[in-house]
């Protein structure tokens, strides 16, 4: 099993999950504070582990991101 997907089990989350909020925390930063687009996101994303963008949404899913 690939260790990058096993939960931690500090917070249950994942490598790749923590990648994942860490690069949108920085991309709302970056952008003052505003919503990141996922295309944007996941081209980030990918410059730490390539995911595909279903299984990105899929992600960002789980972890509770909303549409506005």
């Amino acid at each position: 099993m690939n260790e990058d997907r096993l939960p931690d089990v500090r917070d249950g989350l994942s490598r790749e999950e923590r990648v994942v909020l860490w690069v949108l925390h920085e991309l709302q930063r970056e952008r003052g504070e505003h919503n990141v687009p996922t295309p944007m996101l996941w081209g980030r994303v990918c410059e730490h582990f390539y995911i595909s963008p279903d299984d990105l949404s899929a992600m960002l899913a789980r972890l509770g991101a909303r549409r506005y």
